[in-house]
């Protein structure tokens, strides 16, 4: 998996920074591509950033603000202009069928394609055999959702010298057997592949988050996860004013990848006060509570 940022500016664009837009890179797990917020200007970004968005499988929309959601019925109707038929499913807060219904409607735009929407509550709003998502409230100034991307557990490599050791030879076979599944040999031996396989590994957690005051949830959806993409909308010196428009600072930011011992922290959606000139100043705010933080730019990746 790979995070790439599309968009990391708070409120409005600016020269140096598009506004919120984030893609998870499945293609190896699943050949698809996740996206999380689409700001105004995203498909522009997709663009530049060579994003096929046929290859979008599902989008998660963490707030109904308008630096997270504006650039959604572009994103979808040019889609649709490029001949695709690839199902989407879309995930968010309440009113986000009702802004899109209304937008397509007044616009006489149409998609060529299935599109699912599913307006959240908090729990799991998808798990497959691969993947679960889990999505919870945040403290915003609207409905604020954030995202806790589980991979599950991967089977063991096989023990192929243990197969040898036991007289069984290389073959077809084997693809079945790495898959833990129960064969019988040409020697007429049934043998079952878990037992020659190694220790599971654990899948990798992603957790994404809207924007928001810092709260009780936000600690849960980041326990122990290998990644954390957090808002640091505003410097430490600037808790109150962050905390009257529903927002984070870089203090509050790395205490909380503390408090849940986070693997690494990633923050994002930076106000336009701040040039890119200034990240180096927030990211030492940030790594002097947590020292594994990154800053985001547009179009940084980051492998998970």
């Amino acid at each position: 998996m790979e995070l790439m940022f599309l968009g990391t500016g708070a409120g409005k664009p600016s020269n140096e920074r598009n506004v919120t837009a984030l893609i998870l890179d499945m293609m190896s797990e699943r050949g698809t591509l996740w996206l999380f917020d689409c700001g105004e200007g995203t498909q522009h970004q997709c663009l530049k950033g060579k994003i096929n968005p046929t290859k979008l499988e599902k989008i998660f929309i963490t707030h109904l603000h308008g630096d997270h959601i504006f650039g959604l019925p572009g994103l979808l109707n040019s889609r649709s202009l490029g001949g695709c038929s690839t199902p989407l499913t879309l995930y968010g807060p309440k009113g986000l069928k009702t802004y899109l219904d209304i937008t397509f409607s007044v616009s006489d735009s149409y998609l060529t394609y299935p599109l699912d929407i599913i307006e959240i509550v908090p729990g799991t709003v998808f798990e497959d055999d691969t993947f679960t998502v889990y999505a919870d409230h945040l403290n915003h100034r609207i409905e604020t959702f954030g995202f806790r991307i589980t991979e599950h557990e991967k089977p063991g490599a096989l023990d192929v010298q243990k197969l040898l050791a036991d007289g069984i030879k290389p073959s077809a076979l084997f693809q079945q057997l790495k898959a833990g599944k129960v064969v019988q040999l040409e020697d007429g031996r049934t043998v079952n592949g878990k037992d020659y396989l190694g220790l599971p590994k654990s899948g990798k957690v992603v957790t994404i988050f809207g924007d928001t005051r810092p709260t009780n949830s936000a600690v849960e959806l980041a326990r122990n996860a290998d990644v954390i993409v957090h808002e640091a909308t505003l410097e430490g010196s600037m808790a109150e004013k962050a905390s009257e428009h529903g927002h984070s600072t870089t203090v509050q930011a790395a205490t909380l990848a503390k408090e849940s011992h986070a693997a690494k922290l990633i923050i994002t959606h930076f106000s336009n006060r701040y040039a890119l000139s200034d990240g180096e100043r927030l990211l030492n705010e940030c790594r002097e509570i947590f020292p594994n933080t990154e800053i985001a730019e547009d179009f940084a990746t980051f492998k998970i």
